[in-house]
């Protein structure tokens, strides 16, 4: 058989590879709130820089609790443990925050929540610090990405214990649409900033495990305005992860 048959042969055999075993993005334009379940925060459509998309808040009782409760608006639905996350994602201080908001502002995945409105929650996230990016100070421009596993694995222990490991800088300013990528694989995942081709954090080590699944949720933190749009998952089927 030469290989221009065999080459034909292959892309034929490859044509009947059933639809289900190939990553199948979905898109959610997040202009309505439309397959989201909302937990301690409050969403509504709004129009940001010309452009459509939701605004996220934290309600009034999260916004009064000690610690960092978490802030999720999670797609109902849909079950991710490996593949990609694609959004758009703004963030800036409230109005009135605690002197050390950043404008706080990511995405939840493999997000397990027992029940409403108390139930516990897990899960990991990348999240940007917008006003780091460009803060006239080193140390906080090089704490501008992060990564975490709630509840264990906060940002004040992983700093504490593996000081830069889980964090790191990129360009950032508050206030301004910013495209974010995170790729998720077993254990592995990484967060990519402005269509960039090299990720801006690497994690080698996903506290959830290489078989964790979950939902994929919006996230802020303590003290935030947050906008986000144009959400695209694309997951990764099993049978791809074995090649």
């Amino acid at each position: 058989m030469t290989r221009f048959v065999a080459a034909v042969l292959a892309g034929a055999l490859g044509a009947l590879v059933p639809d289900s075993a190939v990553a199948q993005a979905k898109r959610y334009p997040l202009e309505s709130l439309d397959h989201l379940r909302l937990h301690n925060v409050i969403a509504e459509p709004a129009t940001f820089e010309g452009k459509r998309g939701l605004r996220v808040t934290a309600t009034p009782e999260a916004a009064r609790q000690e610690g960092e409760p978490p802030m999720l608006a999670w797609i109902e639905g849909l079950d991710f443990s490996n593949g990609t996350i694609e959004a758009e994602v703004a963030g800036a201080p409230a109005s009135g925050a605690f002197a050390g908001a950043r404008g706080f502002v990511g995405i939840a995945f493999r997000l397990q929540i027992e029940s409403e409105p108390e139930g516990k929650a897990t899960y990991d996230a990348f999240y940007l610090r917008p006003t780091n990016g460009r803060a006239e100070d080193q140390e906080r421009r090089n704490h501008a990405t992060q990564y975490i596993s709630y509840p264990d694995w906060t940002w004040s222990r992983l700093r504490q214990e593996t000081p830069s490991k889980y964090e790191s800088y990129v360009d950032l300013e508050a206030d301004r649409w910013t495209k974010i990528r995170i790729e998720v694989r077993g254990e592995r995942a990484r967060l990519y900033v402005h269509d960039q081709q090299q990720p801006a954090l690497i994690v080698n080590d996903v506290k959830s495990g290489a078989n964790r699944k979950g939902a994929v949720a919006l996230w802020i933190g303590t003290g935030t305005v947050a906008h986000f749009r144009n959400l695209i998952v694309t997951p990764e089927s099993d049978s791809a992860r074995t090649k």
